[in-house]
């Protein structure tokens, strides 16, 4: 009989220790989240770029102040992985929809083919927020120098066949980047598991401020 209590008591003893240890721990995890790596050479950060949104308004770096946001590159008449892209994408819109801080920008390859109202008309099929997700068309070479130079994620215009119609290169990347405009994180947007990394990354980052 007192070899069963002593067992009682030992048990009980190491649940308890278990369950502090378990609070302490998911305590310290709170108190010092995860730490997202920075990508790109030390001090690298997204320059200033001027666009035009599905709205016909003016778009610029100052409309990102103070949030988090998403970045990909695409165009409305791709067959290829947009679409699997922006099924993603808007994922990641329904993950974070109507949080201020938190924005989704949309970058056009073929600014030519995607004007205003050709952007409006596909952001629609998303039912996007004009205030949260950006569909952004403008300058081809000044878009291109954003994707390369700023996201550090390829855009070009495929001149290899000019017997054909043009056709895009673009890369299949979503972009993650801070209030600082640092970038924080680059994943496949055609991957789903990817995807759920990046909507879970986002609550981490959120974390830092």
């Amino acid at each position: 009989m007192k070899k069963q209590h002593i067992a009682i008591i030992l048990i009980t003893f190491f649940m308890l220790l278990g369950t502090a240890f378990l609070a302490y721990y998911y305590y310290t995890y709170k108190q010092h989240p995860r730490r997202l790596a920075t990508y790109g050479n030390p001090g690298h950060k997204v320059g200033p770029f001027s666009f035009t949104d599905q709205t016909g308004r003016s778009f610029t770096e100052k409309d990102l102040e103070g949030k988090i946001y998403v970045t990909e590159y695409f165009f409305t008449t791709c067959q290829g992985i947009c679409p699997k892209m922006n099924d993603n994408m808007a994922r990641v819109y329904q993950a974070y929809r109507g949080q201020p801080d938190i924005a989704i920008v949309s970058h056009t390859v073929d600014p030519e083919t995607d004007t205003v109202d050709q952007m409006k008309r596909y952001a629609d099929k998303f039912e996007a927020d004009p205030a949260q997700w950006h569909f952004v068309t403008g300058d081809k070479q000044e878009l291109y120098r954003m994707a390369i130079n700023g996201y550090l994620v390829s855009a070009v215009e495929d001149t290899t066949q000019k017997d054909i119609l043009p056709d895009f290169i673009h890369s299949e990347k979503f972009v993650l980047v801070d209030k600082e405009k640092h970038i924080r994180g680059i994943y496949d947007g055609t991957n789903t598991k990817d995807v759920d990394k990046l909507i879970k990354d986002i609550a981490e980052l959120r974390k830092e401020y």
